[in-house]
């Protein structure tokens, strides 16, 4: 594998940091108002035993599983990241690594996790596949994407009037596969747009069945950002199995 690929992460990756907090606080926005609810949620009714995180970065979410009593191994291809995170949890199983060739044998895992990593992988099939593999029969894979929507047009993001009063999201070459580079907050780094289908493609030729699928609404923060996220939500969040 490359360990140099350039997708902006390791020169994005003090500021990544900084956008998620410092001494293990929980991360930004979407994911403390949107994601982190429903991820815990299927976490705890699925009583797993362990878990294993792809593109863990920072370590937050391996750290959480660990608060929930799921044993967890957390992988990255971004070494700053998992430096971060093994000081943060020096007792923890962090590994370098990329989603595309997992070292794990077969069926090892109950829970694989990619918590909005699809969209940095550039050959998420094969992610996809060797996720399905390293789960154990009866497990589980839990996924936080993008909606396919917005990450059509995310370069673009909200058209405004000249009041800076937001009218509506676009979209656009929706059923294309493409690159984009994607910056805020000093971060810049290299997603990819696919349609629902092509992911919901990838999962069933995985031979994975599913079993939960939900646009979250946020639960919490402010009014004004709820009602925003309520109009255009950014993220979907699936629940695939193989079957036992």
């Amino acid at each position: 594998m490359n360990d140099t690929m350039d997708d902006g992460w390791e020169s994005s990756a003090q500021a990544w940091i900084a956008s998620m907090g410092e001494g293990g606080e929980r991360g930004d926005w979407g994911r403390e108002h949107v994601l982190d609810p429903v991820m815990l949620s299927r976490v705890a009714e699925g009583r797993f035993s362990n878990a294993l995180d792809v593109g863990c970065g920072e370590g937050r979410f391996c750290r959480m599983l660990k608060a929930a009593g799921v044993q967890a191994t957390g992988i990255d291809p971004t070494r700053q990241l998992l430096d971060l995170a093994k000081e943060r949890d020096p007792s923890g199983d962090y590994r370098f690594g990329r989603a595309e060739q997992l070292e794990f044998a077969d069926a090892t895992f109950d829970l694989v996790v990619s918590y909005i990593t699809l969209i940095d992988i550039p050959d998420f099939r094969s992610a996809i596949r060797e996720m399905a593999r390293v789960v154990r029969p009866g497990g589980s894979l839990l996924v936080a994407n993008l909606t396919a929507f917005t990450s059509a047009c995310a370069v673009r993001g909200w058209v405004k009037d000249d009041k800076d009063e937001y009218l509506h999201f676009p979209v656009d070459n929706y059923l294309r596969e493409f690159s984009f580079w994607f910056e805020w907050s000093g971060i810049r780094i290299q997603n990819w747009h696919r349609p629902l289908a092509a992911y919901m493609s990838a999962f069933l030729a995985a031979g994975l069945v599913l079993k939960f699928f939900a646009e979250p609404e946020a639960i919490s923060g402010t009014e004004v950002a709820r009602e925003r996220s309520r109009r255009v939500p950014w993220f979907v969040v699936m629940q695939w199995q193989r079957p036992a």
